[in-house]
């Protein structure tokens, strides 16, 4: 027993190393689920389609780099070239003038007219973004005004044509299962947010047994509220979700911290003290998440952080606190799901096998850290574990609070 300890405690420092160089390098490449979007609305007339486009100026700005916001022209010619209706599979033509519109404070708008030489098989395709930021998700509704159908999709680089007549209004309607198991997994490798979490768990554990815990707490806690917001039970504000997910993230690191250094006063008092500041700033109008909301976190934090401070061994209260925060990562899951028209008759089939996909996702991740473990092994190239846990807890801590605050104030 003493010597399956002592691999243990050998191998865990090698897994927080990994998981140090990996957040780092995710969290330089990317700041979380669909940070790049923009809008569509396409109008179908018959053989006339309407577009109406609108995007942030954030996105707009990227076409210039540095050099600052695009002029209308430059973006009407960009938009143009990659965003347009296909007929039969060929694409509609542009109907000049393009038209700006007036748009909210942060945007902006465009609306294009397209003549298709059919109204049958019709289908909307976009390129737009996908060359500046590979995950830019476009957020499409398609409305029908001769029949009434309304559809709703996500457009990504993965999926960027989507058939709106002839009655696949959704392309979930004919996916096959292995389908909602591909989106799953590729849910948790494309969300950075979710991987720095996933790795902070890895790192707060000691032992393969409490390894075990929080992993197994996580999946029960996101399983119940994926299952609860796709179906309709619950709906909570997705930015509100998008800012507690990177909480999660900072106080996995400030629990390291806590567990190092054996004194959870500070830290708690500084967590708690953060987020009841911002509660007040949100009283007097500065910030975007309710005030009892704050509060009521920071309470949780701060009490978590002493309990888990003073105990010996918190393995098992980990597995509750993580399924606390796998509930709030279901609801990150489900939001790309929520925007997409799900079928009524596959809900089932669509949770299931989105879920398996989310385990794969985990397990593959878990399992690659533990591979590239044992091969450093064996070049008996060691850091000392305190030192990794410093310095993986900071970058949590920072990257944590860093989105937190960010999303909190977007």
């Amino acid at each position: 027993m003493r010597g399956s300890a002592k691999r243990d405690h050998a191998f865990l420092p090698w897994f927080a190393s990994w998981g140090l160089v990996v957040m780092a390098f995710c969290g330089a490449s990317a700041g979380a689920h669909t940070r790049s979007q923009s809008h569509s609305v396409w109008e179908i007339k018959g053989s006339d389609v309407d577009l109406v486009m609108t995007i942030p100026v954030v996105e707009a700005n990227r076409l210039s780099g540095d050099q600052g916001a695009p002029s209308d022209e430059r973006l009407k010619g960009y938009l143009s070239s990659g965003v347009y209706p296909l007929a039969l599979g060929k694409r509609c033509e542009l109907v000049p003038p393009i038209q700006t519109l007036a748009a909210a404070a942060g945007f902006r708008k465009f609306d294009f007219t397209f003549k298709c030489g059919s109204a049958n098989d019709l289908q909307v395709h976009s390129d737009a973004f996908f060359d500046l930021v590979a995950s830019h998700t476009n957020f499409a509704q398609v409305q029908n005004a001769l029949t009434g159908e309304f559809t709703e999709q996500l457009i990504t680089t993965e999926h960027r044509t989507v058939d709106v007549t002839g009655g696949e209004g959704s392309r979930l309607k004919s996916a096959r299962f292995v389908e909602f198991i591909r989106m799953g997994t590729m849910h948790i490798f494309t969300g950075v947010d979710h991987m720095s979490f996933l790795l902070g768990l890895v790192l707060i554990s000691r032992r393969l047994r409490d390894l075990v815990f929080v992993v197994t707490g996580f999946t029960i806690g996101h399983s119940l509220t994926l299952a609860l917001a796709v179906t309709g039970v619950l709906r909570p504000h997705a930015e509100y979700i998008d800012a507690l997910v990177a909480l999660t993230i900072a106080l996995i690191g400030a629990e390291n911290i806590v567990v190092q250094t054996q004194r959870p006063l500070p830290v708690a008092l500084a967590v708690g003290g953060s987020l009841a500041l911002m509660a007040l700033l949100q009283c007097l109008g500065f910030g975007g998440l309710p005030s009892l909301l704050l509060l009521g976190a920071g309470l949780f934090t701060a009490n978590y952080l002493m309990i888990s401070g003073r105990l010996r061994d918190a393995g098992r209260l980990r597995i509750l606190i993580t399924l606390v925060f796998g509930l709030i990562h279901g609801f990150g899951f489900a939001a790309d799901l929520l925007e997409l028209q799900l079928p009524p008759g596959r809900l089932a089939e669509l949770l299931v096998g989105f879920n398996v996909g989310v385990e794969i996702g985990q397990l593959i991740l878990v399992v690659g850290a533990t591979l590239l473990v044992a091969a450093l092994a064996k070049c008996k190239v060691a850091l000392p574990r305190p030192l990794v846990v410093d310095m993986a807890s900071a970058f949590l801590v920072a990257l944590g609070v860093f989105w937190f605050v960010s999303r909190s104030y977007a």
